[in-house]
């Protein structure tokens, strides 16, 4: 009725520290290695699943037990929040 949402209609502030700027959102669209998993049709089933399910948390809880979504994910929390290089040696 007033227009588009903003992400501050639909996230209150305890919900803050579980956002990701939109700026590393974006590094998700740039990833090859993501855009490979994403050719993967059984993975394209399961994330149109969760997306178009009314409970969505018991489906990610059951998904979380699939190699290839737990692939995905962490491929995207790698691209969102790069392990911390202090604890790498250097070369």
């Amino acid at each position: 009725a007033h227009g588009p949402w903003s992400l501050e209609d639909i996230l209150g502030e305890e919900d803050e520290q579980d956002r990701v700027p939109l700026q590393k959102l974006k590094l998700l669209g740039e990833s090859e290695e993501l855009r490979a998993l994403l050719l993967n049709p059984h993975l394209r089933q399961l994330l149109l699943t969760i997306d178009q399910a009314k409970d969505k948390s018991s489906l990610m809880r059951r998904f979380m037990q699939e190699p290839l979504f737990v692939e995905f994910a962490d491929c995207c929390l790698s691209i969102v929040e790069p392990p911390e290089k202090e604890n790498i040696l250097p070369e």
